[in-house]
């Protein structure tokens, strides 16, 4: 058996719209390991929630997965049934879904919603499904769990919520975990606590986690890898340490800049990103983000470039890799 939980070799899904084909994944390829806990970083309309979709077989139309392959736990996905996904999402994947508020439904109880997991994929009796639904919503750090599985969505806070929809991921014991944006529209210490707690599971459970955000400074001291997508590719990937100190990709170095620092004082501004995302339906011939960067070649215009080897667990996708391009560093 492989050590790896995870394999995404050359992934691309595209949406087929009345405009055009939308290539929102690329030849994406990555994976996780067993006890792993990976961040997939960059901004709205990178690909990284397309991706998380993708393993769950979850695209919406007009979406569909165009080629690649996903392995989870040594056997072929990408091509499964929706009849066969059943087994599979919840029961083997757990997801905590971007919004809790609108991912939770709101006419049911808090009980009603964690305890259908156990009856579907368990077959749990109501009192066992309510008994494993309160030790769940122990391990997640709710207090009073007995009220709180009587409570509606609207009762609780947007911390709770959160605990809630993680509580419902793990309620079959899944051997893998996506979050996609966990601490969206939180505030900054319930956001600590929650990474605390995904932090604390997998250490706890042994639970693979893929965290989806667009903050390099949520993830930083809870991943033990991290990848960079834009428009659509993977950009950089490595080790943390390679992405916070020895990151040699342009938009890495732009989103790093973009984290507030604590030697910031006074009314000093952050450092953004000039320009917009690229136009998916119109992609350019070479980098997508050349027309941004302001190291950007003539190359970089008409080809696109490879992922680049800077060290064993180390690459990025950028021209200025290539052993003729010009020495540049990042300035902070």
């Amino acid at each position: 058996m492989s050590d790896k939980i995870l394999e995404i070799k050359d992934l691309h899904t595209s949406f087929f719209t009345h405009l055009g084909e939308v290539k929102a994944v690329s030849g994406v390829s990555f994976d996780v390991n067993e006890g792993e806990i990976i961040a997939i970083v960059g901004e709205s309309g990178s690909g990284k929630s397309v991706t998380a979709l993708s393993i769950m077989n979850l695209v919406p139309d007009p979406g569909k997965i165009k080629e690649g392959s996903i392995l989870f736990d040594g056997r072929e996905i990408a091509n499964k049934s929706e009849k066969e996904m059943l087994s599979i999402r919840g029961k083997q994947i757990g997801m905590i879904f971007q919004d809790p508020m609108t991912s939770l439904n709101p006419v049911l109880t808090i009980g009603r919603q964690i305890t259908e997991m156990l009856w579907w994929h368990n077959k749990m009796d109501k009192t066992a499904a309510r008994n494993r639904g309160i030790e769940l919503l122990k391990l997640v750090g709710m207090s009073n769990p007995e009220k709180r599985m009587k409570q509606y969505p609207h009762e609780l806070s947007g911390g709770m919520r959160q605990r809630v929809m993680i509580a419902i991921a793990l309620s079959c014991d899944p051997k893998f975990l996506i979050a996609d944006e966990p601490t969206t529209a939180l505030d900054v210490t319930i956001q600590a606590q929650i990474m605390d707690l995904i932090k604390g599971l997998n250490k706890k459970l042994g639970t693979s986690v893929m965290i989806i955000t667009h903050d390099l400074g949520v993830v930083a001291g809870i991943a033990n890898r991290v990848i960079v997508m834009y428009g659509g590719k993977i950009v950089e990937k490595g080790m943390v340490r390679d992405i916070y100190y020895h990151s040699r990709h342009p938009y890495t170095w732009g989103i790093l800049n973009a984290v507030p620092k604590l030697s910031y004082v006074g009314q000093e501004r952050l450092t953004a990103i000039e320009g917009q995302p690229p136009d998916m339906l119109n992609l350019t011939k070479g980098c997508a983000f050349c027309e941004r960067c302001n190291y950007a070649m003539e190359v970089c215009k008409d080809t696109p470039p490879d992922l680049y080897d800077v060290s064993e667990q180390h690459q990025s996708r950028c021209w200025l890799l290539h052993p003729d391009a010009p020495s540049v560093e990042r300035k902070e």
